[in-house]
């Protein structure tokens, strides 16, 4: 047997955003029915960011990603977030691909963001704000571009040039889109921030009744975007519910006995399988608090090696070319 390795460049060509949210959906639906395995994420804390192992099993698909997360990457020339998939045959263990992950967990994110906001949002919402305008914008409104017929972006981001070229991108879809004040960008039906803040960049007096919130940037304790009062008068929704009073949206507000875990309304997963309601009228607010699951990475993952093989791209290696029986312990 031998491993296929994938480079970003191979996982790119494979995976399409429409598949993406077919896959992710299914990861979620089968989460929310007690059908998959996701220990709790372990983290390697450092002084200017982070490492995280992901493992996870659904569906008969196993295997685990290795991220970071090092928001000061950028001014080096490198990515905020790098990841690496192994992905594994859960009969024998045998790793099947080593893939780029990053490609996997951009699309992946976005595509949860696509899903919260079907099931969510106003079917009706047209205008599209987003604060916060790096690399995980683009695959949210690629996402929700899926979901929606976008006839306005507001974009904001505190460096302009981001929110210029992400103008650009939008608008190379026909759509209409404005670089913008951030308090233009929240009056808008779907909100998405992408941030990395550690204080509230959303205040609650800025967004209107029936807004439907992405909040995809806290990811670690001590992160926050949304203002806590904004929290107290939504209905939330989590992706996990361990992970986001850990690290989500949610962490600070419960941190400080604000919030209770009892607050959050459901997950994601609950109203994908039909478990609860989505959104029930035009007027509430809405918020998805989305963490990142290893069993969306793992269900993108098989995604992007199946269709890898059928394509023939990719490399395969023989990582193991002794049987176990013949090989000499030194």
């Amino acid at each position: 047997m031998k491993t296929l390795i994938l480079t970003e460049r191979d996982v790119k060509e494979v995976l399409n955003m429409r598949d993406c949210i077919e896959a992710v959906e299914r990861a979620f639906e089968l989460h929310a029915k007690g059908l998959t395995q996701m220990p709790p994420k372990v983290y390697l804390t450092f002084e200017k960011g982070d490492l995280r192992a992901m493992p996870a099993y659904l569906d008969g698909k196993a295997g685990i990603k290795w991220v970071n997360s090092h928001p000061e990457n950028p001014k080096k020339g490198l990515p905020t977030v790098m990841a690496v998939i192994v992905y594994n045959d859960p009969e024998t263990g045998f790793p099947l691909a080593i893939m780029d992950g990053t490609h996997i967990t951009n699309f992946r994110t976005g595509a949860a963001g696509g899903i919260a906001a079907k099931h969510l949002a106003r079917k009706n919402s047209e205008v599209f704000g987003f604060v916060g305008c790096g690399r995980q914008a683009y695959t949210q409104f690629l996402a929700l571009r899926e979901v929606f017929e976008i006839e306005v972006v507001r974009a904001y981001d505190i460096n302009e040039k981001n929110a210029e070229k992400f103008v650009e991108f939008c608008e190379g879809f026909g759509v209409e889109a404005e670089k913008c004040g951030i308090e233009k960008a929240c009056d808008c039906d779907v909100l998405t921030t992408t941030t990395p803040s550690k204080r509230p960049v959303v205040m609650e007096k800025w967004v209107r009744e029936g807004t439907h919130i992405n909040a995809i940037g806290a990811d670690a304790p001590g992160k926050q975007e949304l203002d806590e009062k904004l929290l107290l008068k939504a209905k939330i929704v989590v992706d996990d519910l361990e992970q986001a009073m850990h690290g989500g949206e949610i962490n600070v507000a419960i941190a400080k006995g604000l919030l209770k875990p009892e607050d959050v309304y459901a997950t994601l997963g609950e109203i994908v399988a039909g478990f609860k309601k989505g959104r029930k009228s035009d007027e509430e607010i809405t918020i998805f608090d989305s963490t990142g699951l290893a069993i969306q990475d793992i269900a993108v993952a098989d995604l992007v090696f199946r269709r890898a093989k059928e394509m023939g791209i990719g490399i395969e290696i023989g990582l193991f070319s002794i049987p176990p029986s013949r090989a000499k312990p030194f």
